[in-house]
């Protein structure tokens, strides 16, 4: 009886002893590129298994539901951009720091390069804001700022 004990001891040890890992997958499909100008950038549709990649003023996140988002151009000021309830809407920036910088707005976004006309100065000058005011577009309309 005292072999068959150390054989199912022995059993045991080497059990102890194995490594243990937990395989890597992704379950994913469809996917594609897009470019826009000299950039491109290939994914594939799939749960998220990657983390968020930055340099510079880029940022990718990886995953099945990442966030399509503008990047802020460094130096340039915030635009805010809202409706009011009198269906106007309100394009607005802080006024510091704002020399040199003008408004633009374009009709629709595409991977290949759009115009995006000037809206030109003089804009309204709010407290510490300046703004630039027109009736809602019956279809979509993009605001920036670009410093020429």
């Amino acid at each position: 009886m005292a072999p068959l004990l150390l054989v199912a001891g022995g059993g045991l040890a080497a059990a102890l002893t194995q490594s243990f890992s937990i395989p890597w997958h992704t379950v994913d499909g469809g996917g594609g590129t897009s470019t826009g100008g000299v950039y491109s950038v290939t994914g594939t549709l799939g749960q998220p298994d990657a983390n968020t990649m930055s340099s510079g003023p880029y940022t990718l996140v990886g995953g099945f539901w990442s966030v399509i988002a503008a990047v802020q151009t460094p130096g340039a000021p915030y635009l805010t951009v809202f409706l009011t309830a009198n269906n106007t809407v309100v394009v607005s920036w802080p006024l510091a720091g704002a020399e040199g910088w003008v408004l633009q707005a374009t009709n629709a976004l595409s991977s290949v390069a759009v115009p995006w006309p000037l809206i030109p100065p003089p804009y309204q000058t709010n407290g510490p804001n300046l703004q630039f005011l027109e009736l809602a577009p019956a279809g979509n309309k993009f605001y920036r700022l670009h410093k020429p």
